[in-house]
């Protein structure tokens, strides 16, 4: 993981439900504690993380500090649009275009427009030299990205713009943003999981995408909320000859539950042979604190 967090950009997406955005907090929480300034970010503006590691949400399309060194913003594609018409015309035609309804009609209506949006702002907050006036740079950007098809879609987009447009200034960024987010060297695309059937399905499924639409694979995967195996065969037998029947049926569920997850993790390191794959283990809390996400945190950092 220390490898990964050397990069400039972390991608962090999965099947909806399995803690991904937890799991980006802590992998910017830990980059944070090494010295380095992240920002965390969201999108479609939501605002999971900023709740997980300020216990507050913030308003859209704003970086603010949420701890020493870290940060986070929620993106949303009307936004960005502004800022990037900003940017690329004058001051008094970007505001007029940006209030257009046609225009705005329009831009809602191109496919892939808000995903381009959308990785378009993430690459400018992974730049050195930021378009953003008076922007300063970051060392780490984590993107909390949409559940698994949507994210493709989302580091895809540069690609099939660029594509389609072939000449001008939206190929050339096109071409630009999707140099970054096809290059392993600058972008690890990370995959939250749980041990079960269908996100470890659409896990190997994420992989196969990644290769076919951007040619590079799954730096690595967060196995979440693995339970620690808390009984030996010995143990269980001994439940089995002697316990209540209400233990036996609740130490035997535990212990089904746990070879359950140990046969998908097996699945997993079986179809991912050459990518890392980590746990997390199970928190028997209601909600993720600020002491479960620092435990959480440090475990990455570890590992």
């Amino acid at each position: 993981m220390r490898e990964l967090l050397a990069k400039p950009l972390i991608v962090v997406t999965g099947k909806g439900g399995v803690g991904k955005s937890t799991v980006a907090a802590a992998i910017g929480l830990a980059a944070a504690r090494e010295g380095r300034r992240v920002i965390v970010a969201e999108v479609a503006a939501r605002d999971d993380v900023s709740r997980a590691l300020a216990g507050s949400t913030a308003g859209v399309f704003v970086e603010r500090a949420v701890g020493n060194g870290l940060h986070h913003i929620s993106i949303d594609p009307e936004s960005a649009l502004e800022e990037y018409l900003r940017d690329q015309l004058p001051r008094g035609v970007a505001d007029l275009v940006a209030s257009s309804r046609m225009f705005g009609y329009l831009a809602a209506a191109t496919p892939g427009l808000r995903e381009l949006l959308t990785i378009g702002k993430v690459w400018e907050l992974a730049q050195h030299d930021r378009r953003t006036p008076g922007a300063d740079p970051y060392d780490l950007v984590v993107l909390d990205a949409p559940a698994t098809g949507h994210g493709v879609a989302v580091l895809s987009a540069p690609g099939t713009f660029s594509g389609a447009a072939r000449v001008g200034p939206v190929a050339r960024q096109g071409r630009t943003i999707h140099e970054m987010v096809a290059d392993p060297q600058r972008t690890a695309v990370v995959a939250v999981a749980t041990a079960e059937e269908m996100p470890v399905n659409e896990t190997l499924a994420l992989d196969a995408a990644l290769r076919e639409q951007l040619g590079q694979r799954l730096a690595a995967v967060v196995v979440n909320g693995v339970l620690a195996r808390r009984f030996t065969a010995a143990e269980l037998r001994r439940v089995e000859a002697g316990a209540p029947p209400r233990a036996r049926r609740a130490v035997g569920a535990e212990a089904s539950r746990c070879r359950s997850q140990r046969g998908q993790l097996g699945r997993l390191r079986r179809g991912l042979p050459e990518v890392e794959v980590d746990t997390l283990p199970f928190l028997f809390c209601e909600s993720v604190g600020n002491d479960e996400l620092d435990a959480l945190a440090r475990r990455v950092a570890r590992r």
